[in-house]
């Protein structure tokens, strides 16, 4: 199992800033306008004074919640902001908490995320109109919450002492458990309509992606060629995004829609082989992070500006 989980720890490691094209079968976004290759303009955005940023997650204003600081270095610990629509960045961090991360912003402006108490317990949370609420499975004594959609309801994961996770999703203290083929799963998306994103690690150890359409089984996602995939956000339209890595042991962000059942794989050319996209909104617009040459890492946005017929 890889432990250095997107969306999945304090010490993320991955990292990286996003692409330029989707080629073949245009991405179902894109298709009545780019029928071949779309062309994306970047956006850097970088807490000041620190080289560890990353951007994940964006709502339909185009508000992005994200953190920053490496929290490898007790004198860099995880801290989470927002960034509004214009550009301006604000520090949103749970009261008294060691570290945090804010992973999702949805169009009310409420956010979730997780953060790390004074005696190093994890926890999840929801910040409901700037009201702060911990949010954790009965039980269990470490959990982190990784979507929330516009009625309210979180996705997440809890995990056992031993490193077995347990996916959910979450309304008003209500728990619904997800059941995937594998042991061990997060939850990692959930949109308006109910449909629920994630991955899980199958018997044999490999990390697979899932999508659960509401009302339907589990869709598990597996790149074409690749040796691991997740899946980290999905929109209302039925898009999804997410990294996979390749036999080579690159890793590459993509762009998956259930209906079409169709990929397009993701690389910022200013990455040193590694892509991650964590999120997306339903006007085509996607957020993530990237390492440089010298290993800083950079958050981005991108938005699709011209297509190639």
């Amino acid at each position: 199992m890889k432990t250095n989980i997107i969306k999945g720890g304090i010490a993320l490691l991955l990292s990286l800033t996003l692409l330029a094209g989707c080629g073949g079968n245009a991405h179902p976004l894109l298709i009545a306008t780019c029928p071949t290759k779309a062309t994306f303009s970047f956006t850097t955005a970088n807490f000041t004074g620190d080289t560890f940023t990353q951007l994940l997650g964006i709502n339909n204003m185009g508000e992005i919640a994200g953190y920053h600081g490496s929290g490898a270095d007790p004198q860099n610990p995880n801290k989470g902001f927002t960034i509004s629509p214009t550009g301006n960045f604000t520090n949103e961090n749970f009261t008294n908490s060691a570290q945090t991360q804010v992973i999702a912003v949805n169009t009310n402006g409420d956010t979730a995320g997780f953060y790390v108490d004074q005696a190093g317990n994890t926890h999840g949370f929801l910040n409901a109109g700037g009201t702060f609420a911990t949010v954790d499975a009965p039980n269990t004594i470490f959990n982190q919450l990784l979507s929330l959609n516009d009625k309210g309801v979180a996705a997440g994961y809890s995990q056992e002492a031993n490193g077995t996770q347990h996916p959910y999703t979450v309304l008003l203290g209500n728990f619904t458990m997800i059941t995937t083929p594998g042991a061990s799963a997060q939850a990692t998306g959930v949109n308006n309509r109910g449909d629920v994103s994630g991955f899980y690690v199958d018997n044999a150890a490999v990390t697979h992606g899932f999508v659960i359409p509401q009302g339907k089984t589990l869709i598990t996602v597996d790149f074409p060629q690749g040796t691991f995939t997740q899946v980290l956000g999905l929109n209302n339209l039925g898009d999804a995004v997410g990294t996979y890595d390749d036999a080579g042991g690159k890793t590459h962000g993509f762009i998956f829609n259930v209906t079409a059942v169709s990929f397009e794989s993701i690389d910022d050319p200013k990455g040193v082989g590694t892509t991650v996209v964590n999120g997306l909104n339903d006007l085509g617009k996607i957020v993530g992070f990237s390492v440089d040459q010298a290993g800083n890492t950079n958050g981005f946005s991108a938005q699709i500006t011209a297509c190639q017929m």
